[in-house]
Parts: C-alpha cells; structure tokens; sequence
C-alpha cells in the first residue's frame, strides 16, 4: 500500500518513511504552524543573504 501511494505521488518510500518520523504526530493546525515557520526563515535567511552580498559589494 504505501509503495502504491509513493509511486503514484512520485516520492520514494525512503521520504515516504522519514516524513511519517517527522510529522507523524502532528495536528493539522501544528503542521500548518512549522510550515509558516519553514517560510518565514527562508525569507529571513534570503533578506540576509541580500545584506550580505551588498556589504560585501560597498
């Protein structure tokens, strides 16, 4: 069963298996909360990476 769903969604069962250690446990509303979280340190992490070049250009 879960080799199907990984071959119909394209992911391998390794992934499959390291989401479920993951996220396993998780509401929805909490899923949702690390998700915002992921995203907003992508951009925190993108606005520095911009500083950065710009010190390092002046």
């Amino acid at each position: 069963m879960v080799n199907e769903v990984c071959r119909k969604h394209g992911i391998s069962s390794a992934t499959y298996y390291k989401w479920k250690s993951r996220y396993g446990g998780l509401e929805a509303s909490e899923l949702k909360r690390i998700k915002e979280f992921e995203a907003e340190n992508a951009r925190l992490k993108q606005m520095y990476a911009d500083e950065a070049m710009q010190t390092e250009i002046a």
